[in-house]
């Protein structure tokens, strides 16, 4: 395995051709605002579930609905990447969609953690960037293999996990034990490590890409940011829980 690669899919080599003729490169600013405009549209669905939540909509399959629609977009985006510019729009909805449901229900059993979560995750993503722009940590190919086989271990735990739910057997990760904790923790720093994979990439292929790979780059920053978020949220929970 090439360790040049990063644990997102978004930002794997085999969807990175730089061979396009277009004279048009890919920029950090274009995945700026792009990555802008796509966290808006989350953040819009996720207020408008909000909302339909606290006026007694049941809102049980939104979560479920959102995740499978954001699993099955990715598929497509993997796929078909000269769709990404109108798949990645849809994607932030479907994230959005299923961001507004475990948001809805966090905030209902515990006020304001959400607003607590989003400003944790927006600390945590400026501390990263900070981090590798002035490269206290330095993206090596040790580090890059440490980071992937962290967060691959990470998924396929997560993925049995889901599986043994739909036998009945509950996972430890869904608990509030110690482990379970830990575990979390374990999640949302090596989540927080990923970015710096992410950031590496984007700085050895700006200027070089297509243009048309902004979007690719957008949506790998959007499922590390997401997955930030979910992992400080939960962990935020399992604490309020605990103690």
């Amino acid at each position: 395995m090439r360790l040049d690669k990063t644990s997102n899919p978004a930002f794997n080599d085999y969807f990175w051709d730089n061979s396009s003729k277009s004279s048009q490169k890919m920029t950090v600013k274009g995945i700026l605002i792009k990555t802008l405009i796509s966290l808006l549209i989350i953040t819009t669905i996720t207020v408008g579930i909000w909302k339909l939540y606290s006026q007694g909509t049941n809102i049980k399959w939104f979560v479920t609905g959102g995740m499978l629609s954001a699993i099955i977009i990715s598929v497509v985006i993997s796929v078909r990447q000269h769709w990404a510019w109108f798949l990645v729009p849809l994607y932030a909805i479907a994230k959005g969609v299923f961001l507004g449901g475990i948001t809805s229900y966090a905030h209902a059993k515990f006020p304001n953690m959400p607003y607590q979560a989003i400003g944790v995750t927006v600390i945590t993503f400026f501390v990263m960037l900070s981090l590798y722009q002035t490269r206290i940590i330095v993206v090596t190919k040790k580090l890059r293999s440490v980071i992937i086989t962290a967060c691959a271990s990470i998924f396929v735990v997560y993925i049995i996990s889901w599986i043994l739910s739909f036998f009945g057997i509950k996972s430890f990760l869904w608990g509030t034990s110690w482990l379970a904790i830990v575990f979390n923790i374990v999640a949302a720093i090596f989540a927080s490590l990923a970015l710096l994979l992410d950031f590496d990439y984007i700085e050895r292929h700006k200027n070089k890409a297509p243009k048309t790979k902004e979007w690719f780059a957008t949506w790998g920053l959007l499922v590390t940011i997401i997955w930030l978020y979910v992992e400080i949220l939960r962990l935020m929970k399992k604490l309020a829980i605990r103690f």
